[in-house]
């Protein structure tokens, strides 16, 4: 039987580096597809009872539908972006922790949390 000679890749020497990545992109996808999924179950509450809440109550909640809903769709173009970016500082053996991203969406979910409190105790 004859062997074929096989060419290394640049993305063969660092496997398992590109493995972690992946894994990470799934990981951000699927926190993602939950933020949108929250978001839409928000707005689908608030327009399938819109009778019944009062009218700050019922624009909160659209509002903080909304947010989660364009957060996971952001997750989603912002978790694929990084990770495009990772797989070339990975093969360039020039790759640095991204902070930006963890700390944008840590405080947009924070700013969530927070109107979701206030809307509930002070309104």
């Amino acid at each position: 039987m004859i062997e074929r000679e096989r060419k290394q890749t640049v993305d063969s020497k660092y496997i398992q580096q590109h493995l972690a990545n992946e894994r990470t992109y799934l990981a951000w996808i699927r926190t993602a597809i939950a933020m949108a999924g929250i978001g839409f179950v928000f707005l689908n509450f608030h327009f399938s009872l819109q009778l019944r809440v009062l009218q700050l109550e019922g624009k909160v909640v659209a509002a903080v539908g909304m947010i989660f809903f364009l957060l996971g769709v952001a997750a989603i173009i912002f978790s694929t972006v990084d990770y495009l970016n990772k797989r070339k500082q990975i093969n360039s053996q020039t790759f640095q922790s991204p902070v930006t991203m963890v700390f944008i969406m840590s405080l947009s979910l924070i700013l969530v949390i927070l109107i979701l409190i206030v809307s509930y105790f002070f309104v």
